[in-house]
């Protein structure tokens, strides 16, 4: 039976509480509630033209060198959420390192998701993760962006699906049996199931069979770990031991790696990622090159992974908290019974559907996207020159009490019917993005959800670790649970 360590659960709470961050230097609380509470100088960004009728963005600087990333690394949506109501759906924020306008709401979400006269780019997001994904998907502008995307989904049809859906139910099957530990509330779920999306991805996207190559997976993964966090930098520079630096050298591991693993996979048979797309073409007999594909593993490893830990990490903090909820689900579960799944078989966890709709809505793994305008433009109405990155805060609208019922309250019903609160307006709901660049990994990311969670509520009740649990979070990237959110797995049996 598995265990906890207490000296190794120790040196992670340690790290946890003091590693300096925004989040856990001392007094940043106090810090955070100042500045927004403060009424900052507001200049224009850039005068509209004479005669265009279009009006001037407005927007200020915040702190000297951060801005404001502690109010956005702390607050997250809430910040956005007050900048919304204090400035409406167009402001700039201007820092040294990521000046942006804001483009905040439904509306604005639209209008820069559509992208109907093609004035934003993918560029905007060079200087966040630019280094760490060169060349994946989310990447690409226009053309080269539908060429690629046209290849890949070949990768993501039904067929590949049902394949992949094999794979991560042998592994979080065993996972779940064997190496999570029950009865202890501090089993930490976030890193535990971060793990676990990790191996299943070595299975799908790489093609190690569990437990095949340990040493070499164990450091791929923690390359990728790595690399995900580091555009979540302060000091934006490659420079030791700073963790801008840090994700660069875990970049280099990465393209090593699969430049490795891309001989090996060129010549073989496989239903593993990595192989499918050495061999998939779209209509007209077009391929990837093997830098292609190693761009594409490296951004493809990162998006599958981060965003189902996240859900899922979500999903079982709301399930232990709604146990009525949990029981729903359990109910659906055990009617599907312990036999193999298919797509079939996860299509009847209609309950489900609900519960992951509600955890992406309350916290969106990729709450913001982020344009940059190639030509001199217009949003909602504002001027927007040429070269200005824009910031979409989907993870906005999840909070708004005007498209919302009780925006702050766990409740899935609200995306079932006759409620459709998703529908109240066409982004009320994009935790996929939008537009050409909606995820092309959606429906694959649902269906290693729903499997992880499926073969975890029929082993175990979730817990939370004492009454009233509510974790914190931190914006830095993705959001993380800064305590790990401990659960604790009560056995059925």
């Amino acid at each position: 039976m598995a265990t906890i360590s207490t000296p190794h659960y120790l040196l992670d709470q340690a790290r946890r509480r003091f590693t300096p961050t925004l989040n856990t230097i001392p007094g940043m609380g106090a810090v955070e509630k100042r500045l927004r509470e403060r009424d900052w100088p507001q200049f224009e960004l850039a005068q509209a033209p004479v005669g265009s009728g279009l009006k001037t963005v407005m927007g200020d600087s915040g702190l000297p060198l951060l801005g404001h990333m502690v109010e956005t690394f702390r607050g997250g949506p809430e910040y956005l959420l007050q900048v919304y109501r204090k400035y409406g759906p167009i402001h700039y924020a201007y820092s040294p390192a990521l000046p942006a306008v804001t483009a905040l709401g439904p509306d604005a979400t639209q209008a820069v998701f559509s992208n109907k006269n093609k004035d934003f780019s993918q560029k905007g997001w060079h200087p966040v993760i630019g280094p760490f994904f060169n060349r994946g998907l989310m990447m690409l502008d226009f053309d080269e962006h539908m060429y690629h995307r046209r290849i890949m989904q070949e990768a993501f049809t039904r067929t590949r699906l049902s394949g992949y859906v094999e794979h991560i139910d042998r592994v979080a099957s065993l996972v779940i049996a064997n190496d999570w530990v029950a009865n202890d509330p501090r089993f930490l779920f976030h890193p535990a199931v971060k793990e676990l999306t990790l191996d299943i991805a070595s299975v799908v996207f790489m093609g190690h069979e569990p437990g095949s190559d340990h040493d070499l997976v164990t450091k791929v993964n923690a390359a990728f770990t790595t690399t995900t966090r580091a555009g979540g930098a302060i000091i934006r520079t490659s420079v030791p031991p700073f963790k801008w630096w840090r994700g660069l050298q875990a970049r280099k591991v990465l393209e090593d790696y699969f430049s490795e693993r891309l001989k090996e996979r060129r010549n073989a048979e496989g239903t593993d990622m990595l192989t499918v797309l050495c061999h998939t073409a779209d209509d007209d007999g077009n391929t990837f090159t093997d830098d292609d594909i190693v761009n594409h593993m490296i951004f493809l490893m990162m998006a599958a992974h981060d965003t189902s830990t996240s859900t899922l990490t979500t999903m079982a903090n709301q399930l232990a908290a709604n146990p009525e909820w949990q029981e729903r689900c359990r109910d659906e579960s055990d009617r599907l019974g312990d036999g193999p799944l298919d797509i079939e078989a996860l299509e009847k966890l209609e309950t489900l559907d609900l519960v992951i709709n509600e955890s992406l809505r309350m916290v969106t793994p990729l709450p913001f996207n982020v344009r940059q305008a190639v030509r001199d433009t217009e949003l909602l109405g504002f001027f927007i020159p040429a070269g200005t990155n824009v910031n979409v805060w989907p993870g906005l609208n999840h909070r708004l009490p005007e498209l919302w019922t009780d925006p702050e309250k766990f409740d899935p019903a609200r995306f079932a019917e006759p409620r459709n609160e998703h529908k109240r307006h066409r982004y009320a709901f994009a935790p996929f993005g939008g537009g050409a660049h909606k995820c092309i990994g959606m429906v694959f990311g649902q269906l290693e959800i729903k499997t992880v969670m499926h073969r975890l509520l029929r082993k175990y009740r979730l817990e939370l670790p004492h009454p009233g649990y509510q974790p914190r979070y931190d914006y830095a990237g993705m959001p993380v649970p800064m305590d790990g959110m401990p659960i604790v797995l009560r056995p059925l049996h």
